[in-house]
């Protein structure tokens, strides 16, 4: 079967999310990148197009340059897919103009800026039916796979408490100086929307907590800290949430968790066991019980889930990374496209996003008035 047209907006040479989606579009050759408007700037557009090997005719200026031109192509040359690779405040604009001239979208995360937003994108992407893809990315790793088969088949009983952690330390050296503090993109409330550290990595959390349980989390309480008065933005934050059934959970997201990395940790617990996962060792799932020694359960072998082994390509003991996590999630869209789906959760689509935005939302309004419990919208 043909490969798939993708075209990508934004991720040029300075983008730091750029090559990872690259990367992953072509890992399973389900993809094949024909163009794109990579740079505000044609000219570095155009040449970040030739070391791609691109045609320079397919490196637009600008969106609508795209759609115009693209849409313009007999049917089968035409781009089936775009990427949306843009700062947050672009993501809803051209993700609508795509939605409602028939592309299929890849979108980073947040979806939007707001709540109301990602709720206009959900309505036309109900009506025009293509598929529409936000890239938490963590969601691809086969033992997060794993670890969602295993609470779905019972494997920990009845989910008692949920921790999802996510501690990074890179805001640490600019938010102490005011002026450095004032020119990041991601501190200033009209390019990233309400919230830095929510909506940056508060809503990896959040989703993965949803993700592997498969519960809906139904109230949060949030605490966040801005820790300078002429900050806008939090870049530090702890919710708790409730889920159905009487289980709790504690979402902890910190940028200025001085000298961390990209610590990201899930762990579920339940009346018969838990499981324990983290980000930077992501080829070990640990089982807990407490008549069994620790488990440690690792990618490849064919005991595994087939969800799980649907996104390893390699042999037991070969460590796979966050290019391969993206690269699941790309050949579940591709799937989709292609309508041959064949498991649920194979990647985030625009409902997980629209929840995302609502939890971002939830979670600021939580903390500005008092640190109360809100309820979730459905």
């Amino acid at each position: 079967m043909a490969k798939i047209k993708l075209g990508i907006l934004g991720g040029g040479e300075d983008s730091l999310i750029g090559i990872l989606h690259r990367v992953a579009a072509n890992m399973f050759d389900q993809f094949e990148i024909v163009g794109g408007a990579f740079d505000v700037k044609h000219e570095k557009s155009l040449k970040f197009g030739e070391k791609l090997q691109l045609d320079s005719s397919r490196v637009y200026k600008d969106l609508d340059d795209l759609i115009a031109k693209e849409n313009s192509l007999p049917e089968d040359q035409r781009m089936q897919a775009v990427s949306v690779l843009t700062p947050n405040f672009l993501h809803f604009p051209m993700a609508k103009k795509l939605l409602k001239n028939g592309f299929n979208v890849i979108c980073e995360k947040p979806l939007t800026t707001t709540y109301e937003e990602a709720k206009i994108l959900n309505e036309i992407q109900q009506k025009t039916k293509v598929i529409f893809a936000v890239t938490y990315t963590y969601t691809g790793y086969p033992m997060i796979r794993q670890m969602k088969t295993m609470i779905k088949n019972g494997e920990i009983g009845k989910i008692q408490k949920v921790d999802v952690q996510y501690y990074q330390g890179w805001i640490n050296p600019l938010i102490h100086d005011k002026e450095k503090r004032s020119a990041t993109w991601r501190l200033d409330p009209e390019k990233s929307g309400i919230s830095c550290c929510i909506g940056d990595i508060g809503t990896h959390a959040f989703n993965m907590a949803e993700y592997v349980t498969g519960m809906k989390v139904e109230n949060i309480l949030a605490d966040l800290n801005y820790l300078y008065e002429d900050n806008p933005m939090d870049i530090d934050g702890t919710v708790l949430m409730r889920f159905p059934g009487k289980a709790k959970g504690v979402l902890r997201a910190s940028q200025i968790a001085t000298g961390e990395e990209n610590n990201f940790t899930v762990q579920v617990y339940g009346d018969k066991g838990g499981l324990k996962w983290e980000q930077e060792n992501p080829n070990y799932l640990y089982l807990l019980k407490e008549d069994k020694p620790l488990q440690v359960i690792k990618p490849g072998h064919g005991f595994l889930s087939e969800f799980s082994l649907e996104g390893t390509k390699l042999p037991p003991g070969h460590p796979e990374g966050i290019f391969d996590s993206m690269g699941n999630i790309y050949y579940g869209v591709a799937m989709a496209i292609k309508d041959n789906s064949k498991f649920d959760g194979a990647y985030p689509k625009l409902n997980d996003g629209l929840r995302g935005m609502n939890f971002i939302e939830k979670t600021v309004s939580s903390h500005k008035k008092g640190n109360v419990w809100i309820k979730m919208e459905d």
